[in-house]
């Protein structure tokens, strides 16, 4: 009897434990019944500021997309619908301009009894960017043109020849630069140096292949005497209203010429050492 009851004593705490132990697991599970429903929202304004901050980041980067993704001039490139890809087509080349510009109007009016001021000269010409360069914007142009002036203390001169040589060479759609070689002192002037140092110092801003050398106070008086090169030198101002519209002797080739770049280091320019016009 004593071993029985010994037996029945352990199994009976054998029970109690269980019970207990299963009491303690309902109660742990009643508790974080209450949990749970708290829990949800949290999740639902966690997953709402995700979607959110995810919206948000989309709208920079397509705002960044939409910066970047605009041409030269400035101007936004189309967008593509949505699933589509974005394709920029590429810019067109120019196509090259015509031997003969279209733009010419013949025999010009000149005179020189009204005077003319350089703000005047830069409001009719608001294609002429700054220094005195243009190219055209609807045609390649076949020649870069470098117009070389000798000067020295002819102001007028040169605002008369800015007021009618820029419009006439745009409309000869020329891309051209004018530099204006400018010789200080009272000495005797000497124009080949003159000319040659415009011949280096234009190089220097581009790579120009047609020099045109001209004298300050010589308008051409028709625009279809082009100011480009040719397979030849060309000589430019052979008809001149003070020469009686010929030539003073044959072999002159002063007022205004034209030259290759490859012409010009043929001839290795103009002789330094002459001094005078």
């Amino acid at each position: 009897m004593p071993a029985d009851f010994s037996l029945l004593h352990r199994i009976c705490k054998l029970v109690v434990l269980l019970c207990f132990f299963h009491i303690a697991v309902t109660v742990f599970f009643y508790v974080r019944s209450f949990d749970i429903p708290l829990a949800f929202p949290h999740k639902r304004q966690s997953h709402n500021n995700t979607t959110q901050s995810g919206l948000d980041t989309h709208t920079v980067s397509t705002s960044r997309t939409e910066w970047n993704t605009q041409n030269e001039e400035g101007t936004a490139a189309p967008q593509s619908e949505p699933g589509q890809k974005s394709v920029t087509e590429p810019r067109k080349s120019l196509e090259k301009c015509p031997e003969t510009s279209p733009l010419l109007v013949g025999p010009l009016w000149v005179e020189f009894n009204s005077p003319v001021s350089l703000e005047q000269i830069k409001d009719e010409n608001p294609n002429v960017q700054l220094g005195g360069r243009f190219k055209p914007k609807d045609c390649e142009a076949l020649q870069k043109v470098a117009i070389i002036i000798p000067f020295r203390k002819r102001d007028e001169h040169l605002k008369f020849w800015l007021y009618y040589l820029h419009p006439i060479l745009q409309r000869q759609q020329l891309e051209y630069g004018v530099y204006v070689i400018n010789q200080d002192g009272d000495e005797t002037f000497n124009r080949a140096k003159l000319l040659n140092i415009g011949y280096r110092e234009s190089l220097k801003d581009k790579d120009y292949n047609c020099f045109v050398f001209s004298d300050v106070d010589l308008i051409p008086m028709d625009d279809r005497n082009t100011y480009k090169c040719f397979s030849q030198p060309r000589h430019l101002s052979v008809s001149m209203d003070k020469f009686g519209f010929r030539l003073p002797y044959n072999q002159y080739f002063g007022g205004v010429s034209s030259m290759s770049k490859e012409q010009y280091l043929k001839i290795n320019g103009f002789p330094n050492n002459y001094w005078g016009w």
